[in-house]
């Protein structure tokens, strides 16, 4: 009878714990990014702290980015993603990267600011117009990034056509760069980047500004992105790089249970400090909670009412 009583309260015990951990009890799959990016690598931080502390297991995968993120959650391949703002926005009205709307995905939150990198071991390329006529790996084709970097040279008047263009990926454009093989590379991701940092390690890099004008122009047309600011001492460039940025979101499928994206997201805005990358120095409420053009998860909705912040949901 003792040794009952006590499996008993065992089993109690162990239903309170997981009570108080997250009652999902679900495994996620969560696609980030390349391996020398950042959304592999908070994405892998970001797993692991909340399989370690709730009931819902997330798994980071390594993928090719929004695009890919976003086509696997409507198969149904993976549960989470991270994605550029502009992609999602360009899945959500059916523009651009894809043909039709994809709208079976909701927001979680808004984490960390992406910047628009054009990388440069040629310290004569000081402006977007200086690209003119050089050889610029604008990523992948049909990526965000290709995008991001139409957008960038379009502000200063110049096309595909005006630049001899490469299509790679962060590791490959860092290596061509060591290489002498191109001169200049559009980066999209939250600095420092990996990649970026491996490149500076060895080489003096520079990264090419943009001009307020500029900035004020591409916002009006764009207006997902914002002027964001890469300080001297990310890369020990020589000055400080005015730039603009895009929100790295992390995106859920609609069938993804309202537990299962609670639990993500208390236990990631819980623990700031805590979990073991160095953008979760950005996680703020008001920045998670600013997307306006795609709707919140029920789950995501639920954690930022606690906090006396309403979100709009489908």
């Amino acid at each position: 009878m003792k040794k009952r009583l006590a499996a008993i309260l065992l089993c109690a015990a162990m239903l309170l714990a997981l009570a108080a951990c997250g009652g999902s009890g679900e495994s996620l799959t969560f696609g980030t990014g390349g391996d020398s990016g950042t959304y592999y690598g908070y994405g892998g931080a970001l797993a692991g702290y909340v399989s370690e502390n709730t009931d819902t297991y997330v798994t980071a995968v390594t993928s090719n980015g929004s695009q890919t993120n976003i086509e696997d959650i409507a198969s149904g391949a993976i549960q989470l993603g991270f994605v550029q703002s502009d992609v999602m926005s360009y899945a959500y009205g059916g523009t651009r990267l894809f043909e039709s709307p994809v709208t079976n995905f909701s927001v979680v939150a808004a984490l960390y600011m992406e910047q628009v990198q054009i990388v440069t071991l040629n310290p004569d390329i000081k402006t977007v117009a200086d690209l003119a006529g050089k050889s610029v790996s604008i990523g992948a084709s049909g990526s965000g990034v290709y995008f991001n970097a139409l957008d960038v040279l379009g502000a200063y008047g110049l096309t595909e056509e005006d630049i001899e263009p490469v299509f790679q990926d962060f590791a490959t454009s860092v290596d061509s760069l060591k290489d002498g093989k191109i001169d200049a590379a559009f980066i999209v991701a939250g600095a420092p980047t990996t990649a970026v940092v491996d490149l500076a390690s060895g080489n003096d890099v520079y990264l090419v500004g943009l001009d307020q004008e500029h900035i004020d122009a591409l916002i009006e047309t764009s207006p997902y992105y914002s002027a964001n600011t890469i300080a001297a001492d990310v890369y020990g460039t020589p000055e400080d790089c005015t730039t603009v940025a895009i929100a790295a979101v992390v995106i859920a499928g609609n069938d993804v249970s309202e537990d299962a994206v609670y639990d993500f997201v208390s236990t990631v805005f819980e623990n700031k400090g805590s979990l073991g990358h160095a953008k979760e120095d950005e996680l703020d409420l008001d920045f998670a909670t600013s997307i306006t053009d795609v709707p919140y998860h029920p789950g995501a909705a639920k954690y930022f009412a606690e906090k006396g912040i309403e979100v709009p949901t489908a």
